[in-house]
Formats: structure tokens, sequence, C-alpha cells
């Protein structure tokens, strides 16, 4: 047996043990132990969400040259963004992600392109940027990081929890032929699992980890070598009075590191940029 398969061997006898202790709060109902609402509670949340009007959103998607279906988004973020939560429900970014990845997919001509995501949550974002893959006719992969486990059964405080316990996979299983094609789940904290994963090129990534300004910058110090210019970085959060620390790593790393930045602010809870790099 060659050495290295001895290696991995070892690593792979290692790791479970130290990952399942590292993580083990998020493999017990990190969400909570039973439903927290029933269907007709999470209904109406969705409802609200999709009448509000967002302006700034249609005017950039028409700017753009691109818009997803928002029927299809709306189907997914029922089950993946309407939760039961204090602050306001708004998954707007999900149009922001596919039509700043279909222009970008339209203005080149890559064989395949790398998306780096982190914090996965219950996979809202990564499903939108695949579909703009998957409608662009794009070859690529989606690697997205959380905490959060993809194969462990448990309630997600969404409207799929009337059908019990589930996996992130059964909970996105409508999705299954996107999931096959482009998504790659890694569970780990992105301060530690990151720098494990090699990547060759960063040609777009959606930066939506644990929301300080230390964790920013540690993300954005193991993309900022894997870009060139034209490719892109999506923030989520860039919200002042609630996320101070994103908002100044964002603006540090723009004027530094030479990305144009574009702010686009939907409310006083949530703001996103898109930067592209110079």
């Amino acid at each position: 047996m060659r050495a290295s398969a001895v290696v991995q061997q070892l690593a792979s006898k290692l790791y479970g043990p130290i990952d399942s202790f590292t993580y083990k709060g998020f493999y017990n109902f990190p969400f909570g132990k039973a439903p927290r609402a029933n269907g007709d509670q999470y209904k109406k949340i969705w409802e609200e969400a999709k009448a509000k009007k967002h302006e700034d959103i249609d005017a950039y998607e028409k700017e753009i040259g691109y818009a997803i279906d928002q029927n299809w988004m709306h189907e997914l973020a029922l089950v993946t963004q309407i939760v039961i939560k204090k602050s306001d429900i708004c998954y707007q970014h999900g149009r922001l992600l596919y039509s700043t990845l279909s222009k970008f997919i339209a203005d080149n001509a890559f064989k395949s392109i790398n998306i780096l995501e982190t914090g996965t949550a219950r996979g809202f974002s990564s499903l939108c940027l695949s579909k703009a893959l998957k409608d662009g006719n794009q070859a690529g992969k989606i690697i997205t990081f959380d905490v959060i486990p993809n194969d462990t059964k448990m309630y997600w405080n969404c409207i799929a929890d009337e059908n019990g316990p589930q996996t992130r996979q059964q909970l996105l299983n409508s999705y299954k032929e996107l999931l096959d094609e482009y998504i790659i789940f890694h569970q780990g904290d992105s301060k530690f699992e990151l720098k494990k994963v090699s990547f060759p090129r960063i040609h777009f990534a959606f930066l939506d980890g644990a929301h300080t300004y230390k964790y920013v910058m540690h993300e954005f110090e193991i993309v900022k070598d894997k870009q060139l210019k034209g490719d892109i970085i999506f923030f989520d959060d860039y919200t002042p009075n609630i996320f101070p620390g994103i908002v100044k790593a964002v603006d540090e790393i723009c004027e530094e590191y030479k990305y144009h930045k574009k702010v686009i602010t939907v409310s006083n809870q949530r703001g996103y940029v898109i930067a592209q790099k110079q």
C-alpha cells in the first residue's frame, strides 16, 4: 500500500471522531427538537415576504439584463428561507446572485467556473447560483461551507418540519438534479476548513459565514490570491447599524485590493455588496 494511502486511512480514522466532537452541537437539533410552527404560519410569513416590492433590485435586474424566475425562487424560499425569527424575512439576495452570476457567465467564455460559498444554511443561495449555471449552460462547481451537517436528520425551522426530521439532502430532494450536477457540501467552520481545500481559481464567491470583521477578513484571505480581473465577491449583510464589522471589512477589501463596490440596500436590515476585481 502506498504511503499516501496509509496516511489517508489514518486521517479518516482520526478525523471522524474529532469532527463529531468539534461540531457536536450542530448534530443535536441546532434549530430545536420540535417544529416551531405549523404550515399555515410559515405560509402566512411567505405570502407577506412575496408581496413586498423591491424597486432597487428590479432596477438592477433591468440594468444587468438577467432575472431569475421568481415563481421558482419563491417556491424554493418557502422551504429554505421562511423561518420563525424576530427580524424581517428577506431573500432578495437570491435575485441578485442569479442576475450577477448570469451576467458573469454571458460576459466570459470559461469552460468551467469555480464558486465558493460560506454559510450554506438550508441551501437557498447555492441553488439560486446553480440555477444560473444551468440556465446559462455553464459547467461549474459550487463548494459551500457550513458548520451544520448535510446528512444528519434534524428540524430546520421551516415548513418541511411537518414531515419530521430530515437531512439537508432530503429537505432539498425536489432540486436533486441541480444538487447532483453543481453543488458540493462541506461541513466545518470556514476559519479552519477553507485552508484545507485547494482552489486553482475562485471565479465567484458568496461570503455569508460568521458576521464579524475577523471572519470576513479570514475568508477573504483565502479568496484574494485566487481571483483575477473581472472575478466577483458577493457580500451579504452589508448593514452598518447591525453588522458594522462586515461593513468595515468590505470597505477595506474593496479599497486596498481594488474591487469595484456596488452597494444595494434593500432595507435598514439588509444590504449587499457586489465587488468586482479591477
